[in-house]
């Protein structure tokens, strides 16, 4: 090839490469991704990378911590623990999970949310919360698993976020299905709507068949046993900080809806609902309808959401049940 005309070729793919990583920032979220039209196979990847919230890119595959990802929000906490003792605390661990995008649910982002939501600033956040309002020392790095992981084991609690979509293979069903049945918990928040709850529900009877689901109550001792949460469920919802209409009161129906955003059918009620074992101990929490770790990851963006919601509700929520599921 002569050599103008490599030239010109060089300049050329390297605009089409600006181009392709231009729109993926852009998108601020989500996956990479084939055309709208696509079909979707399920046993296709479209690739490893996800993008944050603000463009940041993370390989899902490799990312082993909070701590080795910018935050996107006002920054997080460092602190350390007991040289000796570094391994003698709580892991904040967040599951990672593949995604089959439904790109017709205009209410779940066409399907481009997943594990990554609110990630890394809300583990980071809340762990230091969590050190700073009881006496469990926490890891100052998070962690992020996979169910493949050897050390899967050494989590009591996995955490994780928009399932509407978690797309689990046979091996990962078998996986979190020992992790549970061997005593370890799976929490799951920040998932919106009848379509999001009825997927989310078909993974894990693929996990535990026969289970059903417990709707918890306002009394449930699991909202109580740190830090007493008054008030009824209705009262505990969670909007997300950007969608929070601030006129809504949610004992009176003339008031504006709690958010702005239209999150779909079945999205107006807040539930926490629970898959108990034998024993009654619970292997799966399923905060429906409830951005809590919103409150965590953006604590210092305005005084009036953290005061309101991630002070009084998100924080204390969350060390009720991390507390909960690991002592019970």
């Amino acid at each position: 090839m002569p050599p103008r005309r490599r030239l010109l070729t060089t300049l050329l793919l390297a605009a089409l490469a600006g181009v392709v990583a231009s729109a993926q920032n852009r998108r601020g979220g989500g996956r990479g991704e084939p055309p709208p039209d696509t079909p979707w196979n399920a046993n296709e990847s479209f690739g490893p990378i996800v993008y944050l919230e603000g463009g940041v890119a993370v390989n899902e595959d490799t990312v082993r911590n909070a701590r080795e990802t910018a935050s996107h929000s006002t920054g997080t906490p460092e602190w350390g623990n007991r040289k000796g003792f570094e391994k003698d605390v709580f892991t904040f661990a967040r599951l990672v999970f593949k995604t089959s995008p439904n790109y017709g649910d205009i209410y779940n982002y066409r399907g481009r949310l997943g594990w990554w939501v609110d990630y890394p600033d809300a583990d980071l956040n809340f762990s230091y919360r969590l050190q700073q309002m009881t006496s469990i020392p926490t890891d100052p790095d998070g962690r992020v698993v996979r169910l493949g992981d050897p050390d899967l084991t050494d989590f009591p609690v996995i955490f994780t976020t928009h399932v509407e979509n978690m797309r689990l293979s046979e091996r990962e069903v078998e996986k979190l299905r020992a992790y549970l049945l061997n005593g370890g918990a799976l929490f799951i928040a920040d998932f919106w709507g009848t379509r999001s709850w009825d997927h989310f529900e078909g993974q894990m009877k693929r996990v535990l068949p026969g289970r059903g689901w417990t709707e918890l109550q306002s009394d449930h001792p699991i909202f109580h046993c740190v830090f007493d949460l008054k008030g009824t469920i209705e009262d505990w919802q969670v909007p997300t900080m950007q969608f929070w209409n601030r006129g809504h009161d949610p004992r009176d129906p003339s008031t504006p809806p709690l958010q702005k955003r239209d999150r779909g059918p079945g999205s107006e009620h807040m539930h926490v609902r629970a898959w108990l074992d034998e024993k009654g101990r619970i292997s799966i929490i399923a905060i429906h309808n409830s951005d809590i770790p919103d409150g965590w990851e953006r604590e210092g963006e305005f005084s009036d959401y953290f005061h309101k919601f991630s002070e009084k509700i998100a924080y204390p929520m969350g060390v009720n049940i991390f507390f909960y599921l690991m002592t019970h």
